[in-house]
């Protein structure tokens, strides 16, 4: 069983990647947060007692289930007021977070950049991000998990409710449609 300590460290620990995935997914930095924290609340009420171990796995469950539910209500409100213009938030300005945070820095061994350099590599980061975001949801979630959340076929699998083999698809197809994107646009990783 988890304790309280064990619980809150691992809530403080997968905090900001869940909110970075649930913004590549909803494109909505409030709609991410409060997404991140009924999963966070979920997970306490409803799993606290569980072994640590299996934290991880639950969470990932419940923020995909807590997501999916966000993009049901949305469908359901936009169907009630697609005449009601006024009722919608303001547009997002494409600045959701800062893509250089995702750098962690340079290496002790390595000298400071020009500002073109560090100009370019934010480009880099905004133009990754953004074909990331015109994934399928499916292949964007396989992605996110695998790469960015760094969770092994099977981990991912039984988040995402599939099978190992539809992850693996998801992730191959996200992983040609990036490449043919960035390479189009002169980006060799």
């Amino acid at each position: 069983m988890a304790t309280e300590q064990e619980l809150s460290d691992f809530l403080k620990s997968v905090e900001k990647r869940a909110f970075k995935r649930s913004v590549y997914h909803v494109r909505n930095e409030e709609a991410a947060l409060d997404i991140v924290q009924d999963s966070m609340l979920k997970l306490a009420e409803h799993y606290g007692d569980k072994p640590a171990a299996e934290l991880p796995m639950l969470f990932q469950r419940i923020l995909s289930n807590c997501t999916l539910d966000w993009f049901r209500r949305q469908k359901t409100r936009n169907a009630l007021f697609s005449n009601m213009s006024d009722f919608e938030g303001p547009g997002d300005d494409g600045d959701d977070f800062d893509l250089l945070e995702a750098y962690s820095g340079l290496e002790e061994t390595q000298t400071a950049q020009s500002a073109e350099d560090l100009a370019r590599r934010a480009q880099v980061f905004r133009d990754i991000e953004s074909e990331i975001q015109e994934l399928p949801a499916r292949q964007r979630e396989a992605f996110l998990m695998r790469y960015w959340e760094e969770m092994d076929v099977a981990e991912t699998a039984a988040a995402m409710g599939c099978s190992e083999g539809s992850v693996k698809t998801h992730c191959f197809r996200a992983i040609q449609t990036l490449s043919k994107a960035l390479k189009a646009r002169g980006i060799e990783l």
